[in-house]
């Protein structure tokens, strides 16, 4: 029988450690340390206050939840074009903002608009896994540009003038998972620069922004001819809710419009409603990036004294890139008896690299601050 192409997409391998991170726990004793969750970009916390209240209010008031518009509820839309005034100074027409369900349903809405199958999409190696796996499942091809610590994992305009032929699509994300690097505005302004001026469609990936601690932020929706993907699962803490956004280029509002009414409908109601609250919540959603600024410098004072020194800068986001070349070549294994071992689930560099991920590993730190510390002294002893 046949199956289709989709059928071949590869794993996301850090699902799987979440697998197997739950499968330990729920086999240790109860007294037992619990398994320290370093895999998973997801954190700690909940939503904020303020959204859980407005979603409460929708429901004890009996607002009847149902499809929205496919781009999402006109407040919402408006409410996030005013974010784009007051973070960045940008007068942002909400006509041109798609409500998505999460960052994971805008990117194949932003690669079908703006590709065809065989068309050349480049992004930094290492890279978040999902972007390969959807363009390949869609007929698309990624390049790869190989970076590292000399142009902190980022690409660059001369990477992609070394390019033969020229690609379709470039993908870029600041911050950056798994790295946690952050393009610089001028460095962000070329690569936007260069791809308008080539008729190259970038994608911007923003969904770390609110998460950077000494670098400046930047966002791509100053280009006319960019997409920017944003979510309301990092920065805001609503990973559950599965809500996102996308700035689109006015020639892609449409057919978008038309991908998001056929593959999805619309977001969740309830989520909308929770999301347009969420931006007033700034008080709780700094006391949370305060509490990841506390865990990242815990980890880069004690990563190195538990043998992890060669770590990527740790300018946003909530991950280090730890290069452990000279621990393991087998970043997988290594993973696996890190959890057995000292009870510690961590990424493996291979799902954000295939070809020299596996000296690599990524812990995230979005997690209890009492387990980074804990996290440290496990490792210091396992070393």
């Amino acid at each position: 029988m046949k199956v289709g192409r989709g059928a071949e997409t590869p794993a996301f391998l850090v699902m799987d450690v979440v697998t197997q991170a739950n499968a330990r726990q729920a086999a240790l004793a109860p007294n037992a340390p619990k398994v320290i969750r370093m895999e998973v970009g997801q954190p700690g916390t909940g939503a904020p206050a303020g959204a859980v209240a407005a979603a409460q209010a929708a429901l004890r008031d009996g607002l009847p939840m149902g499809y929205t518009e496919a781009l999402g509820l006109p407040a919402l839309r408006a409410r996030i074009a005013r974010h784009y005034m007051e973070w960045y100074g940008l007068a942002l027409d909400p006509a041109r903002v798609a409500v998505t369900v999460g960052a994971s349903g805008a990117f194949p809405l932003a690669f079908l608009a703006a590709f065809d199958p065989g068309d050349r999409v480049a992004m930094a190696a290492p890279f978040y896994p999902p972007y390969v796996n959807i363009l390949q499942s869609l007929g698309m091809l990624p390049v790869m540009l190989e970076t590292g610590p000399d142009s902190r994992f980022q690409p660059t305009v001369a990477m992609l003038e070394a390019l033969h032929p020229r690609p379709d699509g470039v993908i870029v994300a600041s911050p950056c998972n798994p790295a946690g690097t952050m393009l610089q505005p001028a460095e962000l302004a070329a690569i936007a620069g260069w791809c308008h001026a080539h008729g190259v469609r970038l994608i911007s990936d923003e969904i770390y922004h609110g998460l950077q601690y000494d670098a400046p932020l930047a966002t791509a929706a100053t280009s006319p001819s960019a997409i920017v993907v944003n979510s309301f699962s990092k920065y805001f803490s609503m990973t559950g809710w599965r809500i996102g956004w996308m700035v689109l280029p006015e020639d892609l509002v449409r057919p978008v419009e038309r991908l998001a009414q056929n593959m999805f409908i619309s977001a969740p109601h309830i989520a909308q409603i929770a999301a347009t609250a969420a931006f007033d919540c700034t008080q709780e959603l700094e006391a949370n990036v305060a509490t990841y600024r506390r865990s990242r410098a815990v980890l880069l004072k004690g990563f190195p004294d538990a043998g992890f020194a060669r770590l990527s800068p740790a300018e946003g986001a909530f991950y280090l890139y730890a290069d452990v070349s000279d621990r393991t070549h087998d970043a997988q294994g290594f993973c696996r008896r890190m959890l057995a071992e000292v009870g510690i689930a961590a990424a493996p560099g291979v799902d954000f690299d295939r070809t020299r991920g596996n000296r690599f590993i990524r812990f995230s730190y979005c997690g209890a601050e009492a387990d980074m510390i804990e996290a440290v002294e496990r490792l210091k002893i396992w070393r």
